[in-house]
């Protein structure tokens, strides 16, 4: 698909189908992840992939926004190996994950994967539900699978400002 078309075509699945995504396919979405731009080129990312009925309990018991996706992934990345800007005031790590999984989510839709970005669930509870390493900070989770049968986008999703009201030039 052409990189346009992904853009256009890409929307947060609400309601997935019992579809498996395959292991090459999710595969080919890993890598698009993995070679995401980081700062300094530190990779702190750090990927689960939940695909166990237990694993999507704990899940399930820390959001409401799983929709049935047979694929979660969580993207964490590890606070200890981060970039600190001048100033002191931020690192690289959320923003760094954030590419990570913008990257991850335009791979799954030009393989014809669903998705949907969830942020809506307690990081620090649902990294010990886990058992995560306490150096990592969860920064989202990513439904993927395929859309149950007349789902599509909400209504809003293709309301979008004039680029005139996003953009300037200085």
């Amino acid at each position: 698909m052409e990189f346009s078309e992904v853009v256009k075509n890409r929307y947060s699945c609400k309601k997935f189908s019992g579809r498996d995504v395959s292991a090459d396919t999710l595969r080919s979405i890993l890598e698009a992840g993995r070679l995401a731009p980081t700062a300094k080129n530190l990779q702190e990312q750090h990927i689960y992939v939940a695909r166990t009925a237990d694993i999507m309990e704990k899940i399930d018991s820390a959001t409401p926004c799983r929709y049935g996706a047979p694929v979660v992934l969580i993207v964490a990345y590890d606070k200890d190996n981060v970039f600190t800007y001048p100033g002191s005031e931020r690192t690289s790590g959320a923003e760094d994950a954030a590419i990570v999984a913008t990257h991850l989510v335009l791979a799954a839709c030009d393989a014809g994967v669903d998705s949907c970005w969830i942020n809506f669930f307690n990081p620090d509870e649902l990294a010990e539900k886990l058992g995560l390493p306490e150096n990592e900070e969860i920064l989202m989770l990513l439904d993927l699978g395929y859309a149950a049968e007349g789902t599509g986008p909400l209504p809003k999703h293709g309301n979008r400002k004039p680029l005139e009201e996003t953009v300037s030039y200085l």
